[in-house]
C-alpha cells in the first residue's frame, strides 16, 4: 500500500514564502515522476512542478518559474515544494502525485498513480 502525506501549507499574506512537504510511504519512489499540482474551486486540477526522482530533471508551469523550486530527499522519500513571491493566484489545495510510467505528461493528472490528500495554502492580498 502506497500513501503520500503532504504538509506546510498555511495562511500567508502575498510577498511570502511556504515550504510544502510531501512524505511516500510504502515505496521507494527512486525512479519516478514526482508532481506538485493545485486545485481551486470550479477549476481544473493543474500541474505546478514535477521532479524526475532518478535523472533529477524538474519541470514547471510558467505561472511559478522563477519562484518555486522542487526537491527531493531520496534518503527520507521525501518531496518539498519551495513557494516564493507568493500571490494571490497561488492560493488553492497542493497535491504531491507519483507516476511511474517511463514516458508520461507530468502536466496530465491521470498519467499520476498515487496521490496526497492535500494541504490548503491560501495567499492573501
Amino acid at each position: 500500500q502506497v500513501w503520500l502525506v503532504e504538509s506546510g501549507g498555511e495562511s500567508v499574506q502575498a510577498g511570502g514564502s511556504l515550504r510544502l512537504s510531501c512524505t511516500i510511504f510504502g515505496i521507494r519512489v527512486d525512479n519516478a515522476c514526482m508532481g506538485w499540482f493545485r486545485r481551486v474551486p470550479g477549476k481544473e486540477r493543474e500541474g505546478v512542478a514535477c521532479i524526475h526522482t532518478r535523472a533529477g530533471v524538474t519541470y514547471y508551469a510558467d505561472s511559478v518559474k522563477g519562484r518555486f523550486t522542487i526537491s527531493q530527499d531520496n534518503p527520507k522519500n521525501t518531496l518539498f515544494l519551495q513557494m516564493s513571491s507568493l500571490k494571490p493566484e497561488d492560493t488553492g489545495m497542493y497535491y504531491c502525485a507519483a507516476a511511474y510510467r517511463s514516458v508520461i505528461i507530468w502536466t496530465r493528472p491521470s498519467d499520476f498513480g498515487d496521490w496526497g490528500q492535500g494541504t490548503q495554502v491560501t495567499v492573501s492580498s
